[in-house]
């Protein structure tokens, strides 16, 4: 299994970014599939999860109605599209797939909100 984030950058305050990740070495179309993020200092948090089929998402009450998580199956990658971003979001962002018994995590991508 390789999950391989792509996106990250430096936004100001109030901007948009959209993270890729792109997953291969499993049946991609029958999993779930999340974003998770860790702050300076702070723990790693769910951040959006998005069911196999992509009719089914959740997310942390901290990004609601401001990212949306979303996958295209034929390409084997989940998105996630972050708008009026804030500096409390800067984070490095990171993909995951739980395929029993394993967590899989992909590198992470660093996304940093700042003036």
């Amino acid at each position: 299994v390789q999950l391989v984030e792509s996106g990250g950058g430096l936004v100001q305050p109030g901007g948009s970014l959209r993270l890729s990740c792109a997953a291969s070495g499993f049946t991609f179309s029958n999993y779930y599939m999340s974003w998770y993020r860790q702050g300076p200092g702070k723990d790693r948090e769910l951040v959006a999860r998005i069911s196999p089929a992509g009719s089914s998402t959740n997310y942390a009450d901290s990004v609601k109605g401001r990212f949306t998580i979303s996958r295209a199956n034929v390409k084997n990658t989940v998105y996630l599209q972050m708008n009026s971003l804030k500096p409390e979001d800067t984070a490095v962002y990171y993909c995951n797939t739980f395929t029993f018994p394993n967590n899989y995590w992909g590198q992470g991508t660093q996304v940093t909100v700042s003036s």
